[in-house]
């Protein structure tokens, strides 16, 4: 027997607001049966038979080899078939299903089907904020616990889908978006593990850096615009780790807000939120060093499914005109950062986003006051490589079949640095449009190494100049809009509907 909340078979839909209404209906039902479940175990109760209750899923069945308008980059199945995924967080997630409802209903005039699906809930992934429950339990009881819930599957949540991978077995629908609820909720909690802010403050446009300069600056600025009552400022909150929160000037503080506290140490890569109402804002996070932290945030920020993220910063520059201080806007990427091999082979080519790269030279243009020409002195486009080894300066030079530098030579690399080509493979593997500004600190094949007073000379001069390019930029991109910013070139042959 199976302790589980009231089926809901499944019901056609051709209003999109109506099939939310349906796909929250299933989910609150199912996760205030879970919690109420383990409220009781928790308190020594016995709460019967296994308790279990199941995602909500969506499903599209096409029989017509029409195409949607060639122009669309998501929002249309790939041919006839079945397709289906499972839902979560709809509080989380409502505008951005209202809007994936939406165009299948237009681009294909079918009904949308919503129901109670077969993937259970794990117990994990029904936590209220804030709740430890396996803290106050005795091991015995926190064994008993898999006896009686769900515990996450990860057989449930591998990538799959989003490499390319996935083949869906005889008489499976195809899915329709590149991860699945399960794969969603995972991705949710390590997002409040690692940057120490809940999912729902994280904005549509993200920031990478691997300096805490641009962290501190970022922060200023933060609070700068806060300070300002004007209504004209389009930011209306500022959020940092341990989810402490600071309103615009003028406005109201909201139910929650107290429960913020600052943590005692801040957390592996914490993250700050520069909220609109929108959330079209600006998420910035310090990734620290190494392609290892680059691919672990991206593959949970991923799920939320941004509108763009961009790498601010620092690298070696490898050629001799360059200056310190000068920009690298990359066009191209010498991966050997290794953390990517398994998902996306070396072979796949990670092209420039032309919407991502015109906002960045647009905006570099724009804070530096300096065009065409003169541009170029302080700012070059080309190659960066990415490695995984810090000091690859030390790999011998001789009696060896190929050294970095001869490498980076023949690959045309201007720059160097650890995580730029782990970020924007990444945004070409799940579909997020990416960029890359970088800034060059040393320059080790010439002798110019960091030093402590050079170096912080410049980082006083150009971090708070970098950090507000990349903050141009965003508002370019913003001012755009997002039809024009999600990319054909990142659709694969047989691509999942969902942006």
């Amino acid at each position: 027997m199976s302790n589980q909340p009231a089926f809901v078979a499944p019901a056609r839909f051709d209003d999109p607001q109506r099939a939310l209404e349906q796909v929250r209906a299933i989910y609150d039902a199912g996760i205030t049966h879970l919690r109420d479940a383990l409220q009781r175990f928790v308190a020594g109760e016995d709460v019967g038979p296994h308790v279990r209750a199941c995602y909500p899923f969506v499903r599209v069945h096409t029989d017509t080899v029409a195409r949607a308008d060639s122009r669309l980059s998501y929002g249309f199945v790939a041919g006839p078939g079945t397709y289906e995924t499972t839902l979560t967080r709809p509080e989380l997630f409502g505008n951005y299903y209202l809007e994936q409802f939406r165009l299948l209903l237009r681009n294909h005039g079918v009904s949308l089907e919503i129901g109670t699906g077969t993937q259970p809930i794990p117990v994990h992934f029904s936590f209220a904020e804030g709740d430890h429950v396996e803290g106050s339990l005795t091991p015995e009881r926190r064994q008993r616990m898999r006896d009686v819930f769900d515990l996450p599957d990860l057989a449930a949540m591998d990538d799959g889908i989003a490499n390319g991978t996935h083949e869906p077995r005889r008489g499976e629908a195809h899915p329709l978006s590149l991860f699945t609820a399960p794969r969603v909720d995972y991705s949710l909690h390590r997002l409040r593990h690692y940057t120490g802010t809940a999912p729902e403050h994280f904005q549509n446009f993200v920031l990478f850096t691997n300096y805490q300069f641009y962290i501190d600056e970022f922060v200023r600025l933060g609070h700068e615009a806060m300070a300002s009552s004007s209504k004209a400022q389009d930011y209306v909150a500022f959020i940092e780790p341990g989810n402490v929160i600071t309103r615009r000037a003028g406005l109201p503080a909201q139910p929650g807000d107290e429960l913020g506290a600052v943590p005692p140490r801040l957390p592996q890569m914490p993250a700050y939120h520069l909220v609109r109402p929108d959330s079209a804002g600006i998420t910035m996070v310090n990734i620290g060093v190494g392609p290892s932290n680059a691919k672990t945030i991206t593959d949970h920020i991923a799920v939320l499914r941004p509108h763009a993220w961009i790498m601010l910063g620092h690298c070696a520059g490898l050629r001799n005109t360059q200056q310190l201080g000068d920009y690298v806007l990359a066009h191209g990427y010498v991966r050997e950062d290794h953390v990517l091999d398994e998902e996306l082979p070396l072979w796949v080519p990670i092209p420039p986003l032309a919407e991502v790269q015109v906002a960045l030279e647009s905006a570099v243009a724009e804070i530096t006051q300096l065009k065409g020409y003169e541009l170029k002195r302080i700012m070059r486009t080309g190659t960066v490589a990415t490695t995984d080894n810090r000091n690859w300066e030390l790999l011998p030079s001789r009696n060896v079949p190929t050294t970095p530098d001869r490498r980076f030579s023949q690959s045309r690399a201007i720059a160097l640095d650890m995580e730029s080509a782990t970020i924007a493979a990444n945004g070409f593997r799940f579909r997020v449009p990416y960029g890359t500004l970088l800034c060059v600190s040393d320059k080790p094949l010439h002798g110019e190494i960091k030093l402590p007073g050079m170096a912080n000379t410049f980082y006083r001069e150009r971090v708070d100049q970098h950090l507000r390019i990349g903050i141009r930029a965003i508002e370019k991109l913003r001012e755009q809009g997002v039809d024009q910013l999600h990319s054909r070139k990142l659709r694969s042959f047989a691509e999942v509907a969902f942006q």
